[in-house]
């Protein structure tokens, strides 16, 4: 992590594409602006987090849906005898 210090009025700039100012320095508080391209998005880390946890519970969503295989789905041919178990299964 850098750790930096700065001065009201003062900045820090990020990748030549973010720039980071103080612009008011209060008790407990600073407050930041942020000047960031458009297609880049700036959150607070607990909006960030929020996004991340939604888009988790959304993959995991979407892969309980995700059908099972055919191959688990097939039931037996009851002119065909069923394998047992120690013999090998052939590839087709």
């Amino acid at each position: 992590m850098l750790i930096l210090s700065r001065k009201l009025n003062e900045s820090i700039v990020i990748d030549g594409r973010i720039i980071v100012k103080i612009l008011r320095i209060d008790k407990d508080t600073v407050k930041l602006g942020i000047q960031a391209p458009p297609e880049l998005p700036v959150h607070r880390e607990e909006i960030h987090d929020v996004i991340q946890k939604a888009k988790q519970a959304s993959m995991n969503a979407g892969q309980s849906t995700i059908p099972k295989s055919p191959l688990a789905q097939v039931t037996p041919n009851p002119e065909k005898p069923a394998s047992s178990p120690s013999e090998p299964k052939k590839d087709r």
